[in-house]
């Protein structure tokens, strides 16, 4: 029985959705927002999701986004009442398995369910076809250095301390604070992603702690930040080391008195969020240079977890190319394609300077030009 969940506000379109589905036998859940709707994505099992889009707590899109980037394999139907040209484009480019206006026509909605659940069920049968079977987002590799990080994320999921984590660029750091998050024993809690190095100084201690409406010129309404977003959850702040001085300052406050303002306002919020920070550059050498505190620092790296470049740990590569593969199939909606030893001794014994992201960067490239095996001539073109 193929199983579904409702992601909607509204309870009367939730009932009457239920009542529709368990009709035609589908075993269905109910999430009266998108907060809770992630959340029971993320620690459940579903082959179908109806999600609406203006919700309270976590937007529609953003759902798509947190569920894209937890490696959730649900087929996402977005079902809303604002039909625009802009968020049907929207929707498809965060992976919408299809967009449907309210009210809507039974017949389609349906229609779009019982193709959403063969697509499903396709995608996990590619991926049980004769191979080991990896979760999507899943460390891979069985090399010393990668036992120990697994061993180190396993340790910091017990735990709330900050975490840092540090690595070349592509070497995996974004994956490690995910699965530190979402190992964690039944979480329903969020991982909020703040990309320090692509906001600029000025607009970021904003996206952090919000700001009240009129706090500054072109502040039109409240902004809740993503401190507030996290809540209960986990704050990944992506190239810490690119922060400016006044932020670190700010962020340093929060986290010593465990509280924290809106730009613009006099009222003291609790901080109860979980902080994972990451780094590609040497922070031991920005303290000594008087680019980072140092304070800051030691706060950040309760737990330190190191990431080395991928030519360190190169027999780990054949791995990571029968897990990309599986995960590239997947996302295609392919059948799993096979390569040739000689191609997989050629891809392991390139440098790759883009570490791990380098090497699925390829193997994308290579599952969209070749044929049903990768050939070593096909290996040396395209990667």
């Amino acid at each position: 029985m193929a199983k579904i969940i409702i992601i909607e506000d509204e309870a009367s379109i939730r009932a009457a959705l239920r009542d529709i589905l368990e009709y035609e036998g589908y075993e269905v859940d109910e999430a009266e927002n998108g907060l809770v709707g992630i959340e029971m994505l993320v620690t459940d099992y579903y082959d179908v999701a109806l999600c609406n889009l203006n919700m309270p707590k976590m937007h529609g899109f953003d759902v798509l986004f947190h569920a894209h980037e937890a490696g959730v394999s649900t087929q996402i139907i977005v079902i809303t009442a604002v039909g625009t040209v802009e968020n049907a484009i929207e929707s498809s480019r965060l992976g919408a398995f299809d967009f449907i206006v309210k009210p809507p026509d039974l017949s389609r909605l349906l229609k779009v369910t019982a193709d959403a659940v063969e697509r499903y069920k396709r995608a996990v049968a590619n991926r049980l076809a004769g191979k080991k079977i990896y979760r999507i987002g899943e460390f891979v590799g069985e090399s010393p250095s990668m036992q120990a990080i697994r061993a180190c994320i396993e340790q910091a999921s017990q735990q709330r301390a900050p975490v840092l984590i540090s690595g070349p660029s592509g070497a995996g750091k974004g994956m490690v604070a995910q699965q530190i998050h979402y190992k964690i024993r039944n979480a329903r809690r969020p991982l909020i992603t703040v990309n320090c190095a692509a906001i600029p100084d000025e607009l970021l201690e904003s996206e952090l702690f919000g700001h009240e409406k009129g706090a500054f010129p072109g502040a039109a309404s409240r902004r809740i930040g993503k401190i507030e977003q996290a809540e209960g959850g986990t704050l990944f702040l992506d190239e810490i080391g690119r922060i400016s001085p006044a932020v670190q300052e700010k962020l340093m406050h929060a986290i010593d008195q465990q509280t924290f303002t809106r730009i613009g306002s006099k009222k003291e919020l609790k901080l109860n969020t979980r902080i994972i920070s990451s780094t590609e550059k040497d922070l031991v050498s920005e303290v000594e240079a008087g680019n980072f505190r140092a304070d800051l620092y030691d706060h950040l790296r309760e737990i330190a977890i190191h990431l080395p470049p991928l030519s360190s740990h190169r027999e780990d590569i054949p791995l990571l190319i029968d897990k990309f593969i599986q995960d590239i199939c997947l996302d295609y909606n392919v059948p799993d394609k096979e390569i040739e030893p000689a191609a997989l001794t050629y891809l392991t014994l390139l440098l790759w300077e883009a570490n791990t992201r380098g090497l699925r960067t390829a193997l994308e490239r290579l599952i969209i030009m070749c044929e049903q095996v990768i050939t070593l001539d096909e290996a040396k073109l395209y990667a």
